[in-house]
C-alpha cells in the first residue's frame, strides 16, 4: 500500500478490483473496445491479466480519431501484451452523422459497436465491453443506448468504478494511461446543429496537436467558424497568458485556418458542449 494511502480506500480499490476480474471472468472471452484512453486500457489491463489469449483490444480508425495518438495507443496495448486488432470506419459516411445533431453519437456508437460485434463473432470472442465508467452514466452519452441495444458490456460499469477509481487503480497497476488527460472523437469540438466536414476535423487536429506540441496537458479547441475557442486546465491558463506562448498559441491556430483565437476564460471542462445540446 503506498505511503499515506487511505487504508479504507484502498481496500475500496481492492474489492472493486476483484469485481472487475470476476466480471470479465464470467465473460469468459471479450473483445474490447479499445481507444487508448484511461478508461479502456484499464478494462484492456484487467480483461488479459484475467483472460490472457481469449482477451482483445479493437481500435476503430476514422476521420474522428487524432492520428497523432495512434502510435501511443498501439503502444499501451503492446506493454499490456494483449493482441490488437483495428476496425475502419468513416462515421461522416453515415446518414445524419455530419449533420451533428443531439444523436450524432448514438449513430457513431451504432456503427462501431456493430462493426466490432462482427470481428468478434468472426475471431471467436463471446462478448464485445467498452469502457464506460459509474461517472459516465451521469452525463448526455446517447451511445450507451447503443451498447444496451447491441449487447455490449461495461465492466467497469459492473463493478462500481467511477473515474477517480479507474485513475487509482491504473495507477496501482503501473498503467502509463492512469494521468492522462481524458479524451474523446474530434466531431465533441463542434457545437451541436454545426456541420462536420473531414476540412473543419482536420482543423480541429491540427490546432489540438499544435496545442501539445506547445507543451499543454489538458485542452480542447472548439469550433465556432472562423473562431477557435481555446479551454484550458484552469492552472495552465496563466502559463497560455505568458507574451511569447500568447502570441505563438495565436499564431499556430491561425496557420490552421483559424481567423480568431480566443481563450475561454472558464477553462476546461469535461462534457461542455452537452450543456448546451439540442433538445
Amino acid at each position: 500500500m503506498p505511503q499515506n494511502a487511505d487504508p479504507e480506500k484502498s481496500l475500496d480499490i481492492q474489492e472493486k478490483h476483484e469485481r472487475l476480474r470476476e466480471a470479465l471472468r464470467r465473460m469468459s472471452s471479450v473483445l474490447v473496445a479499445y481507444s487508448g484512453g484511461v478508461d479502456s486500457a484499464l478494462v484492456l489491463k484487467a480483461a488479459f491479466d484475467v483472460l490472457g489469449e481469449r482477451a482483445a483490444a479493437a481500435t476503430s480508425i476514422s476521420p474522428t480519431f487524432p492520428s497523432s495518438q495512434l502510435d501511443e495507443v498501439k503502444a499501451v496495448a503492446e506493454r499490456i501484451g494483449s493482441k490488437h486488432l483495428f476496425v475502419h470506419s468513416d462515421e461522416l459516411q453515415i446518414p445524419g452523422y455530419s449533420s451533428n445533431d443531439g444523436q450524432r453519437c448514438y449513430l457513431c456508437k451504432n456503427d462501431l459497436y456493430t462493426k466490432l460485434t462482427d470481428l468478434a463473432r468472426r475471431e471467436g470472442y463471446l462478448h464485445v465491453a467498452d469502457g464506460t465508467n459509474q461517472d459516465d452514466l451521469c452525463d448526455y452519452r446517447p451511445g450507451l443506448r447503443s451498447a444496451r441495444e447491441l449487447g455490449v458490456r461495461s465492466p467497469l460499469v459492473e463493478a462500481g468504478m467511477t473515474k477517480a477509481d479507474v485513475r487509482s487503480l491504473s495507477r496501482v497497476l503501473g498503467l502509463s494511461t492512469w494521468n492522462k488527460p481524458a479524451s474523446a472523437c474530434l466531431s465533441s469540438r463542434f457545437p451541436y446543429g454545426m456541420e462536420i466536414t473531414y476540412e473543419r476535423l482536420k482543423q480541429i487536429a491540427d490546432a489540438e496537436e499544435a496545442l501539445r506540441e506547445l507543451g499543454f496537458h489538458q485542452f480542447r479547441v472548439r469550433f465556432h467558424q472562423d473562431i477557435a475557442r481555446v479551454e484550458l486546465a484552469s492552472e495552465e491558463i496563466a502559463l497560455a497568458l505568458g507574451e511569447d506562448l500568447r502570441q505563438n498559441i495565436a499564431q499556430r491556430l491561425k496557420a490552421c485556418g483559424f481567423r480568431f483565437v480566443a481563450l475561454d476564460l472558464e477553462g476546461y471542462r469535461q462534457g461542455r458542449l452537452n450543456e448546451e445540446r439540442l433538445p
